[in-house]
């Protein structure tokens, strides 16, 4: 695990390049939390951290779709793309405060 710890930036980077080569404009939300987290925030920044209102939307509109109607197929690759980046967020959350406990 800690070799993936080491890693974190630049596979974070890597993830921020592949976004922002998307075209796709319901994604700038994803890029803002990866961008922030390739910055090494602070334990206190990753804990305050939160979606904005914008990709708070996204997030609420594709779920009212998936249970009314469903999800296109490029919904779904979006809405994976949301839980692949909240998943990095939650990780990223739990070491910030588990840093903050351990000073």
């Amino acid at each position: 695990m800690s070799s993936f710890e080491d890693q974190l930036p630049q596979i974070l980077e890597l993830g921020l390049r592949e976004w922002s080569a998307d075209a796709q404009s319901g994604f700038s939300g994803l890029a803002d939390v990866v961008e922030f987290l390739v910055n090494l925030p602070t334990p206190e920044e990753i804990l305050a951290l939160k979606p904005s209102e914008a990709l708070q939307k996204q997030i609420e509109n594709l779920l009212e779709k998936n249970r009314t109607v469903g999800l296109t197929p490029e919904e779904e690759r979006s809405w994976q793309q949301y839980e692949y980046v909240e998943h990095l967020v939650r990780v990223a959350k739990a070491k910030a405060l588990l840093k903050l406990k351990g000073s």
